[in-house]
This record gives structure tokens, sequence and C-alpha cells, in this order.
């Protein structure tokens, strides 16, 4: 298909007021995704000592299996629920997402055991899988190609606010980590505006409505279609390994910011009491705000340079400041000025899958596709995660030493992005 000649209007001339309503709501469903994945990261010591009677080392075993069944949770909500948007429609999908993780986030306000912890994570863990499958696929289809890339990095950069509202959320609850669960009930609100104001895209009405034998619709949301048609299949398993590597870097690299902080200010004398909450500044509010504005950067510079390009770029250039973060400070200042870039660079690159994913794929495989790249890749990413944490515990490992080495995975994601097709200034392919 032959590319369209740049607009040079700035990208945001023209777009209506319902293309902004839709991304409103999909970053809105987004926020509140993230906040559901990440305040029980906040708050599950405290969850777990009060529900396993103190027992530290069961605590530990638990959240590591809880991490597990969350994870597990995600693929399959993402593969389903990605397939059945793409057979049913965007609209009651994304409704039936939100009402899961929700809903069963507010019932773990009830919980008395441990078992139904692991119930009630796993339940919450397949809406959010599939909600940011279908809400990444509304954006892309209902934004122009001129805007595509702004738009859905928009709604990924979002992602931020999910942190902040759980960390915010965390702080407010203290101890009482009940009422975090409970405050996860208020994205059923959403679903009265998304009734109330979403419609389906044209693309995929269209598609529902072709009555041309030959069209794609009774292959909507078709797993063999995506892996065995070769149009599709070496994009879905390419796009299946950037999401793993992203992910697992994320996993393994990014979230080190913090022990590595702790690190330095233990090296340097800083007193034991005081290291926690330095460390949590540092990396929850400095490096969290890089990777932010990494994230709201990604879509502009793809707009201008190309997908493959800002991948490229993003990948080499966290590479290279893996070392300076990990050797250069010397006092907790200079970590201070360092970690917004570690942030940028190293969690920006993940804006592109909102972007560059579902313009991989037809109508009737976009959700699918995109959910199984997104979340086939973050099972992917679990060895990652656990050769990770195997690495950084062996005696004679020094932490900056493991992070310097886990980093070389940039490079495998360099390889792997350049052999994927480049998307910029195409029309979404049918």
């Amino acid at each position: 298909m032959s590319s369209p000649q740049t607009d040079t209007t700035r990208w945001y001339s023209g777009i209506s007021r319902y293309q902004w309503l839709v991304l409103i709501i999909a970053s809105a469903g987004w926020v509140f995704d993230v906040y559901e994945g990440q305040i029980f990261n906040i708050t599950r010591g405290d969850m777990l000592s009060e529900l396993l009677d103190g027992d530290q080392a069961a605590v530990k075993g638990w959240g590591d299996r809880f991490l597990a069944i969350f994870l597990l949770g995600g693929t399959v909500g993402g593969l389903v629920f990605g397939s059945m948007a793409d057979r049913y429609g965007r609209r009651p999908i994304l409704i039936v997402t939100i009402l899961l993780y929700s809903v069963f986030s507010g019932l773990t306000y009830f919980a008395t055991d441990i078992y139904q912890v692991g119930v009630l994570r796993f339940l919450v863990a397949l809406g959010i899988g599939g909600e940011w499958a279908v809400a990444a696929s509304m954006v892309a289809e209902v934004f122009p190609s001129k805007a595509r890339a702004q738009a859905a990095g928009i709604f990924h950069a979002s992602s931020i606010l999910g942190t902040w509202l759980a960390a915010l959320a965390g702080i407010l609850v203290a101890t009482q980590w009940r009422y975090a669960y409970l405050l996860g009930v208020l994205p059923a609100l959403l679903i009265v505006w998304v009734r109330a104001s979403v419609k389906e895209p044209e693309r995929w009405q269209k598609q529902v409505d072709e009555d041309d034998p030959q069209s794609n619709k009774h292959l909507a949301g078709s797993f063999r279609d995506l892996l065995l048609n070769p149009r599709w299949s070496g994009r879905a398993f390419g796009g299946l390994l950037l999401a793993a590597v992203g992910l697992g870097t994320f996993w393994s690299v990014t979230v080190a910011g913090q022990d590595l902080v702790k690190e330095l200010l233990l090296r340097t004398g800083t007193a034991a009491e005081d290291v926690g909450g330095m460390a949590k500044f540092a990396y929850g509010i400095v490096q969290a705000s890089g990777g932010g504005l990494g994230l709201l950067a990604f879509g502009p510079i793809a707009a201008r340079f190309g997908r493959k390009p800002a991948f490229v770029g993003f990948q080499l250039l966290a590479l290279l400041i893996v070392p300076v973060v990990c050797f250069v400070p010397q006092s907790y200042t200079q970590m201070l000025f360092i970690l917004p870039v570690f942030g940028f660079l190293t969690l920006g690159m993940h804006a592109g899958y909102a972007i560059y994913f579902p313009e991989l794929f037809p109508t009737h495989l976009r959700a699918t596709g995109a959910s199984f790249c997104f979340n086939g890749g973050r099972m992917l990413a679990v060895p990652v995660l656990l050769f990770s944490g195997w690495l950084k515990e062996q005696p004679d490992m020094q932490l900056r030493y493991a992070v310097l080495g886990l980093s070389t995975l940039f490079l495998v994601g360099v390889v792997i992005i350049l052999m994927m097709p480049e998307t910029r200034n195409q029309e979404l392919p049918e």
C-alpha cells in the first residue's frame, strides 16, 4: 500500500469533539486499569501480613505467586476479550472488562483468606488484560492516520496517572488496605459514560454490515487466521517478542531504579531508617515523572520519524543510560538528576505498543492481534523476571552489574523491530 503524503498541519487540527471523547474515555479506563494492578504492589505487605498472621516468609512466597496469577489472568483475559471485541464489538466488551476489574477489586475488601484473594486477583486481571486491547483498538480506529500516533501515545501515557493514584491511595489508607480496594469500584461509573457516549467505530460497523461473502467478518477474532495466515502471523509473533523485551526490561531494569537508589544511599552512609522513604520518592515521583514524559514524547517522535526509528532510538538510548545510572552518581542529589532521564528512556517505548500493535492488523483481527502481542508478551516476560530475581540474588553479584547485564535485552528489541514493517503514514490494514 502506498503511503499518503505527509500532512503538515498540526496533528490535532480537525479532530472532532467525539474523537476527543473516545480518547478521554479510553484513557480513563486505562488509568483505573493501572490503578488496579499497582494497588496490590503497594498494599500487599499489609494485606498478606494480616491474612497470613504475620508470617513474613510466607508473605514473600505468596506475593510471588500472586504476581504469577495476575500475569496469567491478564494473558487469558487479553486473549479472550480481544477476540470477543473483534467478534461482538468494542463497546460491549469495553463495558464488560471495566465491570469485571472494578467489581472484583471492590470484593477484595471482604476477603478473609489467601485463597479468596488469589481468585479475586485472577478475575481482576482478566478484565485488565482485556481492557487495554479494546481501548487501544478503539483509539486507533477513531483517529485519522495523521493523529493516530499522538492520540495512542497520550492514551498509554495516562498510565502514569494510575500509578500516582495508587500511590496516593496507599498513603491515605496506610495499613487499612481494604479501603484501597473499595476505591477500585469507582471505575464502574465509567460504564454509564461508555453506554451513553460511545458508539462502535465505523470500521468495525462497516465490517459487520458487509454483505459480500468474500469479506472477513466470518474470521473476526479468529486465532487461526491470526497465527496461521502468513500475512498476519509474522506480525503477531514479532509484536509478541517486542512486547516481551519491553515488559521484561521493565521488571528487571526500570523497576530496579528504586533498589539502585537504596544501594547508593547505604553505600554513602545514609541512616538505614531514612533509606526507604528517600528511595520511594526517587523512584515513585522523580523517575516516574521522567517515565511519564517519555510516554508522552514517544507519539510525536513516532509520528515525525516513524515507528521503527522511534523504537530503535529509545532502545539504544536506554542501553546507554543504564551504565550511567548504575555507575556515575556518587550522591543522592546526582541520582535525582539522572533518574528522570533513566525513566524517560527505559519506559517511554511502552507507549509504542498502543500506537504500533493496532496498526499491524486488520479490523477483524485488530483487538485480537494487539492483545496477543501485548498480553502474550507479558507472559513471555515471566522467565526474564525469574532470571532477573535469581541473578540479583547471587552472593557475588552486585546489583549494578546485574542490571547492566540485563539491559542488553534492549539490543534484542532493536533486532526484532528492524524485522517488522513500518506503519507511519499508512491507513489501517483491511
